[in-house]
């Protein structure tokens, strides 16, 4: 017989069963049980210097292995320094395990200090909050990892009082089975394949589904087939290779990308929206078709509860199931026959251009020509992010990390961390404006610490250029939103790491051969002018 295992155990070995190889936050003296726990089970505890940024190092993981990301926090103020990303997490549908330590119940009845209700807080930003007990530990355990990562997945929060996590507990080892990939039947099945006979103008809108459904292949044959363009959500980029002559690009954010792609859409005569989850979009992409006018399949895995758009025929299933069953046989079609998609195309990469001598499609234009194609990128929210979303060019999914969602600061930086630790071989690269930098510029201690030679890029501008920009469109006053310059450089080779400043397509070229061979972690700080965004977005 092996020696008890105490609740905590078993909580760290159901998270080693799902795939997960890494936890980070900060300890505190609730938590040390739990660290102790994970380290056991194989999984290390890393250690951050926010547990903000701790959550988007996670996430960083997960969107590399696919097992749920897991944050640790401390009672009270280490909670609640990780309500951002946990808000971050439900938005973006991220698989994530939140731990917090608590104060024992009976404990709480005549104590305060940094006692609160963990639960309460995080109901409103999870998928399901749950506290350990010893005789439940192994099923609050299951419980979590299954509701984490089912369709759509998000956060599940588990509050471990300390006295619950050293208490001896008996594995229950009970496991909820998958649940069967679905498709479409009967007679709604009968009528989309009808309509996609039909269909001469039809168009795809692919998003994240797609990505957890595992369905790129699926989506990619049926494509083809059909000869349909596709549009994707930009967390969507890469599920058919955007350098694919039937490939749109990311959509939701830009203005101008939606000059060229909402008339495409309006001129279809079937929509597919493949997994679409329209939280990544903006109210340009509200009730953009009529389903009374156009035909619409909409095949996702939740209801439609947010009313962006409607559809025809709704199909609640899995999205690679869903394709095979619709698709349609023999050799690809000819399809919009006045060569609108191509136009299109051509349209976008114009409206979009690289010439530019310096600025920041320069540097987006030159880091995507010097890295490799499987490098993964992370970008920070920003007016460089949505230049950089647009231009970026992903050969695969799961190439440009972001938040597209809740859009929150801050995150490309410990993103590409946690990609990083999750493939120290993958070059991978952040991009931050200045003010998202500074935001998280800590953790390059972190990235230091844990020998990642992590590139970071920062747009240098002095400003909050998106938001200056909106002022000026609202012809308002220029307030609160330029700060010093500052040298990213320095700040880099302080925290141990390399630094170079670049003022040209060169010296950014010769920086990134440079970091790429680096052993430790590299910050370029690439210095642009203000408004140097003004028509680009």
């Amino acid at each position: 017989m092996g020696s008890p295992k105490r609740a905590a155990d078993l909580l760290a070995e159901r998270l080693f069963e799902a795939g997960c190889r890494h936890a980070f936050g900060m300890p505190g003296g609730e938590v040390l049980t739990l660290v102790d726990a994970l380290e056991k089970a194989g999984i290390e505890f890393v250690l951050c210097k926010h547990e903000n940024a701790a959550g988007f190092m996670a996430e960083g993981v997960h969107h590399v292995n696919g097992a749920p990301a897991i944050l640790v926090a401390t009672v009270g103020p280490g909670a609640m320094n990780g309500v951002n990303v946990v808000a971050n997490a439900h938005q973006e549908r991220v698989p994530m395990i939140v731990l917090t330590g608590c104060v024992d119940p009976d404990e709480a009845l005549t104590y305060t200090h940094q006692v609160l209700d963990h639960q309460r807080v995080f109901d409103e930003i999870t998928k399901a909050t749950f506290t350990l007990t010893a005789e439940g530990a192994d099923i609050v355990a299951d419980k979590a990892v299954g509701i984490a990562t089912e369709r759509r997945g998000g956060p599940v929060h588990i509050d471990v009082p300390i006295s619950v996590a050293d208490e001896v507990a008996a594995p229950k080892l009970r496991r909820r089975a998958p649940a069967g990939r679905t498709a479409p039947v009967a007679d709604d099945l009968a009528l989309a394949r009808a309509w996609l006979d039909g269909a001469e103008r039809p168009v795809i809108i692919a998003g994240l589904d797609v990505l957890y459904d595992d369905s790129a292949a699926e989506l990619l044959r049926f494509v083809e087939a059909l000869g349909a363009p596709v549009i994707t959500t930009y967390k969507a980029k890469g599920v058919i290779p955007e350098t694919h002559p039937l490939a749109l690009g990311g959509a939701g954010l830009s203005p101008l990308a939606d000059t060229h792609l909402l008339p495409l859409v309006r001129q279809a005569d079937l929509v597919i929206c493949v997994g679409y989850d329209p939280i990544e979009m903006r109210p340009g992409w509200r009730e953009v078709w009529d389903p009374d006018q156009v035909r619409v399949i909409d095949i996702s895995a939740a209801p439609n509860h947010h009313y962006m758009h409607q559809a025809g025929l709704s199909f609640i299933c899995d999205t690679g199931a869903a394709l095979r069953a619709l698709a349609a046989s023999g050799a690809a079609r000819d399809t919009w026959p006045e060569g609108e998609v191509a136009a299109t195309k051509s349209a976008l990469a114009a409206a979009f251009p690289t010439d530019e001598t310096w600025g920041p499609a320069a540097i987006i234009a030159t880091c995507r020509d010097t890295l490799p194609k499987d490098a993964i990128a992370t970008v920070d929210s920003g007016a460089h992010r949505i230049l950089l979303s647009q231009m970026w060019t992903c050969h695969a999914p799961r190439t440009l990390l972001q938040s597209s969602a809740l859009c929150t600061m801050g995150c490309a930086v410990p993103l590409a961390m946690g990609a990083k630790y999750a493939d120290p071989t993958r070059c991978v690269v952040s991009f931050s404006g200045d003010a998202g930098a500074l935001m998280v510029a800590g953790e390059w201690s972190t990235a230091k610490e844990h020998g990642l030679n992590t590139i970071f890029v920062v747009f240098v501008d002095r400003s909050l250029s998106l938001i200056e920009l909106k002022q000026r469109q609202r012809q308002m006053g220029n307030a609160g939103v330029d700060f010093d310059a500052h040298d990213f450089a320095a700040i880099g080779r302080a925290f141990g790491g390399e630094g170079h400043t670049v003022t040209s397509r060169a010296q950014l070229q010769d920086a990134l051969t440079a970091a790429m061979q680096a052993e430790t972690f590299t910050v370029i700080a690439a210095v642009i002018d203000r408004k140097a965004y003004d028509g680009r977005i």
